[in-house]
């Protein structure tokens, strides 16, 4: 924003918090919405949304955090738009570039088609807890959900994307009940 008076930084520092951080809140979006374009739009709804209440914001420890919450918010709010909206057509539009941004995400086509697989709730839980690296109880804090739905909906993300096709494992690993003990001699009893 600018100024008639030329010194042009009355955006009370949301800019300098917030340029250094802005490939992390692109890379968490991706993460939530397993689109390229889907996340630089809500990348800037965050943004957008934050620089309106920044005066009250910028007092707060971490306002990255907040960000974070505000984006997870958004993300279910425009999932439950896009459910009623959504058209299908019988030619999908043309895919926009990747963002240079996003390329270390991007390498984990997998990671992002399991992730979109899950429903907004346990995605966000899930990405904040293991990809952000958040402890439960901020986890919790953040989401505005009790310690017991982030444990519940950590626990039943983690299934569906063990279930998940992209993330299986190799063709032949044995299961886990074929994995027995080694066999180098016969066991001794103890008594």
């Amino acid at each position: 924003m600018r100024t008639d008076d030329g010194d042009g930084d009355d955006d009370g520092g949301f800019t300098a918090y917030f340029t250094p951080r802005a490939a992390g809140l692109l890379r968490f979006a991706y993460l939530l919405t397993g689109d390229v374009g889907e996340a630089e739009d809500l990348t800037q709804t965050t943004l957008t949304r934050v620089f309106v209440v920044w005066p009250r914001v910028r007092g707060h420890d971490r306002p990255d955090a907040y960000a974070r919450r505000v984006m997870a918010n958004a993300n279910t709010r425009r999932f439950r738009r896009r459910r009623v909206r959504q058209v299908l057509v019988d030619v999908p539009p043309e895919r926009a570039q990747p963002s240079p941004q996003l390329a270390a995400v991007e390498d984990r086509a997998g990671l992002a088609a399991a992730l979109a697989a899950l429903p907004p709730r346990q995605r966000a839980v899930v990405v904040l807890r293991y990809c952000e690296d958040l402890p439960e109880a901020e986890v919790a804090a953040l989401l505005r959900y009790s310690a017991g739905t982030v444990k519940s909906q950590a626990a039943k993300g983690l299934a569906k994307l063990r279930t998940h096709p992209a993330l299986a494992g190799p063709a032949g690993a044995p299961a886990s009940s074929q994995v027995g003990y080694p066999l180098v001699g016969p066991r001794e009893e103890t008594r």
